[in-house]
């Protein structure tokens, strides 16, 4: 089914996110069922348990038109299991969404009236149209700006949907799923890329994702973008935000669909579970490349479940920066003291007069971020600081993102980039801002040190512009007692990695205390 477009006011009911508040999605797909469970409902949700079990609950419904015994059995089962887990958590609110197989089995409403009977909760059985509407608002959740086509791949079906400017174009579910189109038989692929053309030809808005990006979420997807990495030797470890281009990824989707199950299982990064469902998730994304013809693919590991929460929110909640929230959050429960980020922020923007949007918000999360690591051992703050930021379950960042807040980091607490996991990743980053980020972890860990990380105390102190291209740090009244020849040196290093001289001053006065300029 196609539609022009959802409206953003069809939604499942908004509301204000609690804190402290727990709230789950228990997801009954048609190869996995899974429960995650989030630390409170805003725009920056952590999940504080995540677990599926596949039950292959769509298996053989093309053939029977009826879920699997087996499968329903494994199904409640687990559920029960989930269910149990739920309320010991004490989950405020618990969306239980059924998709594809359970909404196109004839034995489907038994099965959904004895799983309400077994947990006592309503189970929404969403329809193909609600599935890609979720779907889209999930990646809108972690992607804020994204600008391409969502295409969701369940065990039965394919969801696609047009997203821009943060809203919702056309849409359309077909049934493509691993577990309906079965498997990719040698000799056959000519018969299989018809069967998923003739589909694909429901989307005839499809060739408009040219030169944009296609959103890629679900399990299969999600397994062959894993294996793609460790192939690649790829330095980081998250799935989400993995991005390639499309003919390097096509050229990889075609070596998948010709290898056999036995070989696909003993790929590195693919579970063996997962296995067979390989070969025909990279057919069915192959094809979708060749229609649509992308820039290239970024992987989502928000999709449906995260779309749930996201259309519970108001609009004021929708517009707040993901990565800003989670980074404040963080900040007001790891801080020495009471995080104080715009003062630092504002304290050492002066620097870097033309800052553009996606770095100043950047540098803003490392403000608030720069305390993280202050309880680890001295001799490891910086290597543990460097590895928490990299690998933070948040929303709102790219890999690249990802590295110069981590670069910056390290430099704040060691002075220098020169750890084995960072020289790893610092490729991902362009010259320039990798140079940025080493400048801000200079500029912090100078604040830092100036300040003893009572930040309130830069407010005795400013950097403002000097003669030559330079910088004055003034200082006024009893900050003056803050100098020292720790922060001399400090003061030094941060000259040196911004190429200028920094003058120390004496408030209300024009004579210089000491002057650093950049080491040869």
């Amino acid at each position: 089914m196609t539609e022009p477009n959802f409206s953003q006011s069809e939604g499942r009911g908004t509301r204000e996110p609690v804190r402290g508040q727990r709230v789950g999605v228990l997801d009954i797909g048609s190869n996995s069922i899974r429960l995650v469970v989030y630390d409170h409902a805003g725009r920056s949700p952590i999940p504080v348990f995540n677990e599926k079990a596949l039950c292959g609950l769509g298996r053989g419904v093309t053939d029977t038109g009826n879920l699997p015994v087996e499968g329903m059995a494994s199904a409640l089962m687990n559920i029960d299991r989930f269910n149990q887990i739920a309320r010991a958590m004490r989950v405020r609110h618990l969306d239980v969404v059924a998709t594809s197989a359970v909404r196109d089995a004839a034995n489907g409403p038994g099965f959904v009236a004895e799983l309400e009977r077994r947990i006592g909760h309503p189970v929404d059985v969403i329809s193909g149209d609600e599935e890609a509407r979720l779907s889209a608002l999930g990646v809108l959740s972690g992607f804020p700006d994204a600008n391409g086509v969502v295409g969701d791949l369940g065990g039965g079906s394919l969801e696609l949907i047009d997203v821009s400017d943060r809203r919702l174009g056309a849409h359309a579910t077909m049934p493509l799923g691993p577990l309906r189109i079965g498997d990719v038989a040698r000799g056959q692929r000519r018969r299989f890329v018809a069967m998923i053309d003739a589909h694909l030809d429901s989307a005839p808005w499809l060739p408009n994702l040219a030169g944009r990006t296609l959103y890629a979420v679900g399990g299969a997807w999600r397994s062959i973008a894993r294996a793609h990495m460790t192939q690649a030797s790829y330095p980081i470890e998250v799935i989400h935000g993995y991005t390639v281009g499309r003919d390097a990824l096509s050229d990889y989707l075609g070596s998948l669909v010709q290898t056999s199950k036995k070989s696909v299982r003993s790929i590195p990064g693919v579970s063996r579970r997962r296995g067979d469902a390989i070969p025909s998730a990279a057919l069915v994304l192959q094809r979708v490349l060749a229609r649509g013809q992308p820039s290239g693919v970024v992987f989502s590991a928000f999709g449906l479940r995260e779309g749930c929460l996201y259309d519970r929110l108001t609009d004021a909640e929708r517009a707040k920066d993901p990565l800003l929230m989670a980074a404040e959050e963080i900040a007001r429960e790891t801080n020495r003291f009471a995080p104080h980020p715009e003062t630092i922020y504002g304290w050492l923007t002066p620097l870097f007069p033309t800052l553009q949007e996606q770095d100043a918000r950047l540098i803003r999360a490392l403000c608030m971020l720069s305390d993280v690591a202050w309880s680890e051992h001295p001799s490891y703050r910086g290597e543990h600081g460097f590895l928490r930021v990299l690998r933070l379950p948040v929303a709102g960042l790219d890999h690249a993102d990802r590295v110069f807040l981590a670069l910056g980091l390290l430099v704040r607490y060691v002075g220098h980039t020169d750890l084995p996991a960072a020289k790893a990743v610092e490729g991902l980053l362009d010259p320039a801002r990798r140079a940025l980020a080493i400048q801000v972890g200079h500029a912090l860990r100078l604040a830092l040190t100036l300040s003893g990380g009572a930040t309130t105390l830069l407010r005795r102190t400013r950097l403002r512009p000097g003669a030559d291209g330079g910088f004055n740090l003034v200082l006024s009244g009893e900050a003056l007692s803050l100098l020292g020849d720790v922060v001399d040196r400090r003061v030094a290093a941060l000259s040196s990695a911004i190429g200028a001289p920094i003058a120390v001053q004496a408030n209300a006065s024009r004579r210089v205390t000491s002057s650093v300029r950049p080491r040869s």
